[in-house]
């Protein structure tokens, strides 16, 4: 009896190695969250959604980058008070790594004070940054009717903002389109599908250091835990 209980031992220590690995937990990959605050620039006004800027960095990124998710929750007429008024809440429930910030052309186009348009995103730029978030400020330009006072410090508005707090700041979102007609909707503020490639290639130059350095900063949080 002894011995047949030893043999079975025995066969079990010899069958247990050979059983799949995929019977054992695998521990979750890490996936990171970037943040889209942004207008109607954003959030493909006017268009399929699938065709915006937005959606064809999230395809860009699952090839490149496929630890990271987007969060877009850019809205076709938000202002900057509106983003400053959203974003406690999104940064709570989707912990960012990275914030993108593209608003106030709308509170330029509506003569909205700098003084608040600047405030609100400074609040933006602080929050992301307190939740450990590396942001990306997108400026914007308004149209030179407006008055060459108010749209050179709406202008400067972003160099200073982006100075004082160290992010990393994209001059001008239209960059090269703004000024094609074939690439601007008929009203003259929001471009066409056609565009929205070319306004992605406007953004990777500023938003790939900042998945370099997120990933960088990760894992080295990540080695010494």
């Amino acid at each position: 009896m002894r011995s047949a209980c030893s043999r079975l031992l025995i066969l079990c220590f010899l069958i247990l190695p050979c059983l799949p690995v995929l019977a054992q937990p695998k521990p979750a990959s890490h996936q990171q969250t970037i943040l889209v605050m942004g207008d109607s620039l954003s959030a493909a006004y006017n268009l399929p959604v699938h065709t915006g800027w937005v959606s064809l960095l999230e395809k860009q990124l699952a090839k490149t980058h496929p630890h990271y998710r987007i969060i877009n929750a850019s809205i076709s007429g938000e202002t900057s008070a509106g983003g400053r008024s959203r974003l406690p809440a999104l940064l709570d429930e989707h912990q960012p790594g990275i914030v993108v910030i593209e608003l106030g052309a709308n509170d330029g186009l509506r003569g909205y004070p700098i003084t608040a348009m600047a405030d609100n995103l400074e609040f933006m730029i602080r929050e992301s940054q307190l939740r450990q978030a590396e942001v990306l400020l997108i400026g914007m330009y308004i149209p030179p009717n407006y008055g060459p006072r108010y749209t050179r410090s709406f202008r400067e508005t972003y160099t200073r903002l982006a100075h004082q707090y160290k992010t990393s700041l994209m001059p001008f979102l239209l960059e090269g389109i703004a000024t094609n007609d074939t690439m601007m909707q008929a009203d003259g503020l929001h471009p066409t599908a056609e565009a929205q490639p070319f306004i992605l290639n406007n953004v990777l130059p500023y938003l790939t250091p900042l998945l370099k350095s997120h990933d960088h900063a990760s894992s080295q949080n990540q080695s010494q835990r």
